[in-house]
């Protein structure tokens, strides 16, 4: 599924094309697309015509629409496959972007396969969610206070979120995340120091691709236990997962296949350059030992057997 880089990419594109436009009307065209709505897609269309977006707002994986008035928030959940585009009937950019905004190239047609949900504006542009696997959703939600009082999340000012996102830790590009204290939560848990950045409640927005990356430039063993870890240990991993995923935003993510895009139907070029996620039975791009796939969690990991030693009594 889309990790941090992924989402912010289409966070911004929404922040660009969609913030300050008004529904004109709704349409949900799979009922599984709007499954965790209370009221089906009927009431998320009628409590959504009339409404003025006005902010688009990240937490970790999570995305969403602030709205006008009613204190609540259409959540969107991309899953495996989700994909937010928007669309201009002309094919012409919002004249309200600031800087050189490219042309919305990818037009959904309303007899679009995997349209699940489209939400069309009162000066005519669209936003659709498309799903090939309909594992992703969208939901109205009520915002609740943020625990620490700060912003809900990048692109709000507003110390509040959706209810379903409460649990959701600060990231660590979150200039909000207390860093100290998450690494001592970190070190408190007994668990494997990849489990624990996985752990949405911990430090959120990261997945397997970036957990792979940000082990492999800290060289550290996904097994190593992180109570044994030092504080100074933690400092590195925080600052090289930070780091990769800076350096993925800025390539505009990660894309292997066609299902992630941004709002406008463009692929990120970060896959070019992983240095551990992907690389099994290729040189280590720092030692030169052929990287290695190991199970993990009904998943994977790759790594350098050589840069990456194990925990003593792990294995080889």
């Amino acid at each position: 599924m889309p990790e941090l880089p992924e989402v912010e990419t289409v966070r911004a594109g929404l922040a660009a094309h969609v913030v300050g436009r008004t529904v004109a009307g709704a349409e949900v065209r799979h009922p599984r697309a709007v499954r965790h709505h209370v009221g089906g897609g009927a009431d998320l269309a009628a409590r959504l015509a009339g409404r003025t977006i006005t902010a688009a707002v990240r937490r970790g994986k999570y995305l969403w629409l602030d709205l006008d008035g009613a204190g609540d928030a259409l959540l969107a959940h991309l899953g495996m496959s989700g994909q937010l585009l928007v669309t201009r009937p002309d094919g012409a950019a919002p004249a309200e972007a600031v800087g050189p905004v490219p042309t919305m190239v990818r037009p959904v047609s309303g007899g679009d396969a995997h349209l699940r949900v489209r939400v069309d504006f009162t000066d005519g542009a669209r936003l659709s969610f498309v799903d090939q696997r309909t594992f992703g959703h969208v939901l109205l939600t009520d915002l609740v206070p943020t625990p620490d009082g700060g912003p809900g999340g990048h692109g709000s000012a507003v110390p509040a979120l959706p209810a379903p996102v409460a649990h959701i830790a600060r990231d660590l590009l979150d200039p909000g995340l207390d860093r100290a204290a998450a690494s001592r939560r970190l070190r408190t848990r007994r668990t494997e120091v990849k489990r624990a950045l996985l752990d949405q409640t911990l430090v959120s927005g990261v997945g397997n691709i970036y957990a792979d990356e940000a082990l492999w430039r800290a060289a550290l063993h996904p097994r190593r236990p992180t109570d044994r870890l030092r504080p100074a240990t933690v400092r590195e991993l925080f600052d090289a997962a930070e780091a990769v995923m800076r350096d993925a935003l800025a390539a505009g993510g990660t894309s292997f296949d066609a299902l992630y895009v941004d709002v406008e139907g463009a692929s990120g070029y970060f896959a070019r350059s992983l240095d551990a996620y992907g690389r099994a039975g290729l040189p280590c791009r720092r030692c030169g030992a052929l990287m290695v796939r190991e199970h993990f969690m009904n998943r994977s990991s790759t790594l350098c057997p050589r840069c990456q030693r194990p925990p003593r009594g792990s294995g080889p």
